[in-house]
């Protein structure tokens, strides 16, 4: 029984814990952490009104583009790649109300970096000589996210198969109108900036009230290996937000003058092995595939967006003691698609199709503590 315990908690410290969802590049996939309030070697254990604290962090860098799902490799070649690096922090605390039933508060705090040619003086060697890069960036709190989860089953009983559903709110606390400034050469050569939004990729919320659902399991395979998958969908009805992307100009695109408010999506399947020499540590390896799609579920899709995914495979380590737990993972992608936007799609000769840029690779570390 012992084992069964140690392997059921080894998949749901990552599992649960660690976040779901990323913004890997310029496909915006906003920062929230998964509705399930597992996270510590003790959470079966848990009377009902303990509570958990989590803090868990997340890196990436994104600079190769692609278009479709061939890579722009002249980009990176020319110098004319736009990189984003983004490091967040996601803050949550969870209250324990039964062995089945808890609620979770998360607040992502980040810092965004872009750098590119384009957004300045071009990409062209006529507009810009020096081929001169310039950054912007933004930083604060992201959209606030409240949650629920409810297992089918008792895990007080250790279950071999359980199944959680878990329903959710995001609330638009996050800037969807941050700006930074943009640098520009007059006729003359001489430079100027002009403060206006930053790209959708780096702001820190999209400006809608959202509503996930998800569903996450495991079924125990051996005494010490067990599989496990989770996935959500966020709804996001509202169509565009208020945030004009060129305020300087004279006119505003209809159809993609103003960001969109998207619906995300993310889904992860593995196996966790314990291992029985170092009591509580456990070795992960799965699949993730998370992204934007061209579509929403319910509303419009107008706005400019660049939908896509990005399929990783998905190496963990995770390591409990006590009422402690620690977690972290590193999604490497394998394959990545920038799909054609609505915006694209109303191209009557089928040509239009934006270009997005994604990461290699992601960290996210987890720490998490019951009280």
């Amino acid at each position: 029984m012992k084992s069964i315990f140690t392997t059921v908690l080894a998949f749901a410290c990552v599992l649960l814990s660690t976040a779901l969802t990323l913004a890997q590049g310029c496909v915006a996939v906003r920062h929230m952490s998964s509705a399930a309030p597992v996270g510590s070697a003790d959470y079966f254990k848990q009377r009902t009104g303990h509570w958990q604290v989590s803090a868990g962090y997340r890196f990436f860098r994104s600079y190769k583009h692609f278009v479709g799902d061939a890579e722009q490799k002249q980009r990176v070649e020319q110098g004319t790649q736009v990189i984003n690096v983004s490091h967040a922090i996601d803050l949550g605390i969870t209250h324990l109300v039964n062995q089945r039933l808890s609620f979770s508060v998360n607040l992502p705090i980040q810092y965004n970096d872009r750098s590119s040619l384009y957004e300045h003086y071009g990409n062209a060697i006529a507009q810009n000589p020096e081929q001169k890069r310039f950054h912007t960036n933004s930083q604060g709190i992201g959209d606030l996210r409240i949650s629920g989860s409810y297992w089918l089953v008792n895990p007080f009983k250790l279950p071999k198969a359980n199944l959680s559903v878990g329903l959710g709110v995001k609330l638009p606390t996050g800037n969807y109108g941050a700006t930074d400034n943009f640098h520009k050469l007059t006729k003359e050569g001489v430079d100027y900036t002009i403060n206006k939004p930053v790209d959708q990729s780096i702001q820190l919320g999209d400006g809608g009230v959202g509503v996930s659902v998800e569903l996450q399991g495991y079924a125990q395979i051996t005494k010490t290996l067990t599989a496990y998958a989770n996935g959500f969908y966020l709804f996001n009805p509202r169509e565009t937000n208020s945030t004009v992307r060129n305020p300087e100009s004279t006119t505003v695109d209809l159809v993609t003058g103003t960001f969109s408010v998207a619906d995300q999506f993310a889904a992860r399947v593995g196996l966790s092995q314990s291992i029985k020499a170092i009591p509580g540590l456990a070795v992960m390896l799965g699949g993730r595939v998370e992204g934007v799609p061209a579509i929403d579920a319910f509303g419009g899709s107008s706005g400019f967006r660049r939908p896509g995914y990005i399929v990783s495979v998905e190496p963990g380590l995770s390591y409990m003691r006590h009422k402690t737990s620690v977690a972290a993972t590193v999604p490497i992608a394998v394959y990545r698609n920038r799909i054609t936007s609505y915006a694209d799609r109303l191209d009557p000769l089928g040509l239009k199709h934006g270009d997005a840029a994604f990461a290699d690779y992601l960290v996210s570390i987890n720490v998490s503590r019951w009280f």
